[in-house]
Parts: C-alpha cells; structure tokens; sequence
C-alpha cells in the first residue's frame, strides 16, 4: 500500500511538472484573457469567505487582471495548480498531503509565481518545516493588540510599490515577521512600526527561492486592510509582478 502511494505520488508531480512546462510555453497568451490565480484560504482567526473570497476576488478580477479560482479545500490545490500562473495561499488551515506540499514547492520551482498572504506566514505547521524555512523565508508567532500602525515602503522603485503611499496607516494585526537566517533570503519592501513601540517588522518582502517569484504581505486581517485603497494597490501589483 506505502509503495503504491509512493507511486502515485510521484506520478502526480512528475505529471504536474509537465504540465506547467507545458503550460509556460502558452503562458503570454494566456494572461491577455487575465492573469489565473487560485486562491486557497481557510483555517481559524479571519473571515476568509469574507476577505479573501468576496473582498479580494473581486479586487484582483477588477478591470479583468486576473480570473481568480478560490477554495477551501486545499485536496484541490493539485489539480488546479497546472492551470495556475499565480497561487495565492491565505490560509493557515493544514496542508497534511504531502504530495500537495511537494507540488507547491515543485510549483515555485518551476518558475511560477506565488503570493503569501497575511495568515500564510504564520508558523502554522511544525511538521513542515521547508514551508517557512525554503518558501517564506520565516514567518510571524506573535503580533500586536488589533489596532493602528504605520507601514513604510522601503523600496519606493519596485513594481509592487506602484501607486502605494510612501506611508500610510491602517488597523491590522502587525505581524512580528522574522526572517530565517538559515531560510531563504529576503528582500523588504515595506515595514511596519507601531506608534507604542520602536521595533520594526517586515510588511511587504520577495522571497528568494526557485525560479520564480514569491511576494509574502503580511497586511490583511479584515476590513482594515481589505478595503484600503493601499492594500489593494499592493495585492494587484503583487500579482502582476510574480506572474511575469
């Protein structure tokens, strides 16, 4: 039984990695109708239906920039991802297949983009240590008192920053976001420091690992960040800027 699913395992990402090679070869006409994004989201603490199906669905179909699939069901994530030039993870509910986790690392690898949003960097899974380690190059266990902090952009030049205030606040969770020493590097592109403390956090960063391009946002607890123009300047341009 252990050998026939270590088979089947193994078929589904070689299968998979076909696919996105064969899929990168269509991949400029492709994103003429709208760049593909699948959005996972799920787990405990935010109104994912709310924010990230409802609220950023529509802020990234805006003005036909992408076609967004999302779910909650992350059994999903493996035969949507060949049909995928960005994979949106928001979630912080277990990803327990491993064949899913090795299909999202093959994903990155292959060159494909992927943004990390608010609850997907978090230290959620003891058990999968290369997630944050290799994937978000760290992650957040703690965060302030829900209310207002002040973000600023550090790298006013990059792409993701276009239209983005130099500054601005909003109520959020500030995320205590720490980036592994021995993980994959990264590149801060905005912080975030509260107005009852010094310490300053990552906000917005790349993430250096594989062929492609990782965006990790640590904005996006509720309507405090959701329906900020800022934020969803920040969303957009992050999909934009992976997907190519």
């Amino acid at each position: 039984m252990k050998m026939h699913q270590s088979m089947r395992s193994t078929y589904y990402l070689l299968s998979l990695l076909l696919l996105l090679s064969i899929g990168g070869q269509a991949h400029s006409s492709v994103k003429k109708k709208g760049i593909r994004v699948l959005m996972v989201g799920g787990g405990s603490s935010h109104d994912f239906d709310r924010w990230y199906k409802q609220e950023d669905v529509a802020t990234l179909e805006r003005g036909k920039l992408a076609k967004v699939t999302y779910t909650q069901d992350p059994s999903q994530i493996l035969t949507l991802l060949p049909d995928t030039d960005v994979l949106f993870l928001a979630n912080n509910q277990p990803i327990e297949d491993k064949t899913i986790r090795k299909a999202i690392m093959a994903f990155s690898q292959a060159g494909k983009g992927v943004v990390l949003a608010h609850p997907a960097l978090w230290y959620n899974w003891a058990d999968w240590p290369e997630y944050n380690k290799n994937l978000v190059g760290g992650g957040a266990r703690g965060h302030n008192k829900y209310g207002p902090f002040d973000v600023s952009i550090t790298a006013p030049s990059h792409p993701v920053m276009k239209g983005v205030p130099a500054v601005f606040e909003l109520d959020d969770e500030l995320y205590y976001f720490k980036s592994d020493p021995e993980g994959s590097p990264i590149k801060v592109l905005a912080t975030a420091k509260s107005t009852q403390s010094d310490a300053v956090f990552p906000s917005v960063f790349e993430v250096q690992y594989g062929k492609g391009r990782i965006l990790g946002i640590a904005l996006g607890h509720d309507a405090g960040s959701h329906s900020l123009p800022a934020y969803q300047s920040l969303i957009r341009n992050a999909v934009k800027w992976v997907s190519k």
